[in-house]
């Protein structure tokens, strides 16, 4: 396919909801094959990972990164496997989160065995990462972390991504990260729980990226066959950066930059942005830059928020895709 490029957007912690992409699994085949070979490699993560899923748990089951990262890496992966199948080849990737590494393998960075030893070797990580979460608060990044600092507070509670120009998380370790939510909600500032259970993207998370540094390293890294730019730097990924463990790993306890990887993405040409992620998250935050409200570029959900019928909202963003990436 020609016409104004592709560029696939992959979900991360936060975004995961209740019976994502069952029906796909059920009706897609390519989509359960890629599914059943993941989560069969994944071990005795995977058996609770599929049981969690196809059981339409949600909460704590759903929200624990040992159940949400390996699955949204799934969702991310198994639609760019599908899209590859329909001769859509996007020219870039951007992941958000754990995103980042199913980007990294649609690249060939790593290979789908090695990507599901990873993933395997991110949940027993997490034995290592302490209690806490994340906050959703209204409000530039430099101006949510003013409100901290000189703080106890501001010592443990940090960027955990830059999703938009005013749209901030906080990420911290417990009970830290309860009162700053406290001392914003009493300033008056618009502040929310993430669904997650561990200071993703914070210091705190550091023990568990150097365990996750270890299975990376145990694998060959290859250099992307496809361009991704990092939601970790905001820029393209480097030859050099694909091959270093240590990029991939790390990102687990640093801030992601999304919306500087987002501008570096669409400050240029026209793109079509393909959100491959839960309930359309990703295509909303897409869809605050200037090159989407100025329709030089298009964004496209393919999968529907819950209460949607998520099989239509499926066939109608194929067809969206498809006829935005007609010559």
């Amino acid at each position: 396919m020609s016409g104004r490029p592709v560029v696939l957007m992959l979900p991360g912690q936060g975004f995961q909801h209740a019976g994502m992409a069952v029906e796909l699994y059920k009706r897609e085949p390519v989509f359960t094959a890629v599914a059943d070979e993941f989560l069969d490699a994944l071990g005795r993560w995977g058996t609770v990972v599929r049981e969690d899923w196809l059981s339409g748990a949600d909460g704590v089951r759903a929200d624990r990164g040992t159940t949400a990262q390996p699955l949204l890496f799934l969702i991310g992966y198994g639609v760019g496997r599908v899209l590859a199948d329909r001769g859509i080849r996007p020219a870039a990737l951007v992941g958000h989160s754990v995103g980042e590494l199913a980007a990294a393998t649609l690249a060939g960075v790593f290979d789908p065995p090695a990507a599901a030893r990873i993933l395997a070797g991110r949940c027993a990580a997490l034995a290592e990462a302490p209690p806490g979460g994340m906050l959703a608060v209204a409000g530039a990044p430099d101006e949510v972390l003013d409100r901290l600092r000189g703080t106890p507070l501001g010592q443990d509670v940090v960027l955990g991504a830059h999703n938009g120009p005013r749209q901030t998380i906080l990420a911290g370790p417990e009970p830290r990260l309860s009162e700053a939510r406290q001392v914003l909600a009493d300033a008056g500032v618009t502040v929310r729980r993430v669904r997650a259970l561990e200071p993703w993207h914070a210091p705190a998370m550091g023990r568990a990226a150097r365990s996750f540094g270890e299975a990376v390293a145990a694998e060959t890294l290859r250099r992307p066959g496809i361009p991704v730019v990092s939601t970790r730097t905001g820029r393209h990924v480097t030859e050099a950066e694909a091959l270093r463990p240590e990029f991939w790993a790390g990102q687990m306890a640093a801030p992601v930059l999304f919306w500087p990887a987002l501008r570096t993405l669409l400050d240029g040409e026209g793109r079509v942005v393909v959100d491959c992620g839960p309930a359309g998250a990703l295509a909303t935050l897409a869809r605050r830059h200037p090159s989407v409200a100025e329709r030089r570029s298009t964004v496209v959900p393919l999968l529907a928020p819950p209460g949607r019928d998520a099989w239509e909202g499926w066939t109608q963003g194929l067809a969206r895709l498809e006829a935005a990436v007609r010559p």
